[in-house]
């Protein structure tokens, strides 16, 4: 016969856990946030930061002694109101130098729509580029006005009126108003973007990190492809890699991701799904499949 005990609550505490998994994979999201204040990150993004937290501090000098602003696109899937969305963060370095290629005989030029061009000088640019007002591009502008170009995809860029050009000046103190107001505004469009997973180190050491390839971006629309298209098939990605013209958005997008210069992380083409380490991982520098792995620091 048992005797009755006094009250007994005890136990190991359990590890908290990530309300979702990594994830990986084509999925559609929409901007909720930009350089979040520490107030933000709580009510917005539902974060509290710790007290020494660097997640806040933009604006920097780099290692040759140029101001940088680091912009950060808090992103939020789309999905019914009575589900969570999972959020992720995008980042984009601008850095106070004009862009030269390696060799210093180029220059890298914008024009006031965000496009790119390169030049030995402003004298041999394409006659379309020079159509509209153009100026010597900075550090990272590339990337991150082909992203404005696709969040603000509800503006009409073959308009000669059309503007998408913000103030540099503004930007290297990290003026961001203008842009804050363009969440869920006119412009604002919902697009596709590829979640990845970063590994670092090896064997106890080794981490995973949530990420998104951030050097490029898809309309929404071309979701349908990812769904309908296995483009982990060889032959497929094979018959895309050897196109040089006529590639449709999401076939440029993927023989970017595949390159020599594309990603290092892991990912797939397929739609969101669960990362399964134990699928991909096979040691801390390959991958199965040939979907990437790096255990090096990102090229900012």
């Amino acid at each position: 016969m048992s005797t009755v005990k006094k009250t007994t609550i005890k136990g190991k505490v359990k590890e908290q856990t990530e309300i979702f998994g990594k994830k990986i994979g084509m999925v559609e999201v929409e901007v909720i946030s930009i350089n979040p204040t520490e107030e933000e990150y709580k009510e917005v993004l539902g974060i509290e930061l710790k007290e020494d937290s660097k997640a806040t501090n933009y604006l920097g000098e780099s290692n040759d002694g140029n101001n940088y602003l680091r912009v950060d696109f808090w992103l939020s899937t789309l999905v019914p109101e009575d589900e969570t969305p999972m959020k992720f963060k995008v980042s984009f370095f601008l850095e106070d130098k004009n862009r030269t290629n390696k060799d210093g005989d180029k220059q890298q030029f914008i024009n006031d729509i965000g496009v790119c061009s390169w030049g030995e000088d402003d004298s041999n640019l394409p006659s379309w580029f020079t159509e509209r007002n153009y100026r010597n591009a900075y550090s990272g502008e590339e990337d991150f006005y082909a992203f404005l170009r696709t969040w603000l995809g509800g503006l009409d860029y073959r308009d000669p009126d059309t503007e998408l050009n913000l103030s540099w000046k503004d930007l290297m103190k990290n003026k961001l108003d203008d842009l804050r107001e363009l969440i869920k505004g006119d412009y604002a469009v919902s697009f596709l973007a590829m979640a990845t997973v970063t590994v670092k180190g090896e064997g106890e050491d080794l981490k995973e990190y949530q990420g998104i390839y951030s050097k490029g971006f898809l309309p929404s629309f071309t979701l349908k492809h990812f769904v309908n298209i296995d483009y982990s098939n060889p032959e497929i990605l094979a018959r895309i890699q050897a196109k040089s013209k006529d590639l449709k958005s999401h076939e440029r997008f993927i023989k970017n991701v595949t390159g020599e210069y594309g990603c290092k992380d892991i990912y797939t083409f397929e739609p969101l799904k669960d990362y399964v380490a134990e699928e991909y991982l096979v040691s801390t520098d390959e991958a199965a499949g040939g979907m990437g792995v790096s255990n090096d620091d990102a090229e900012y």
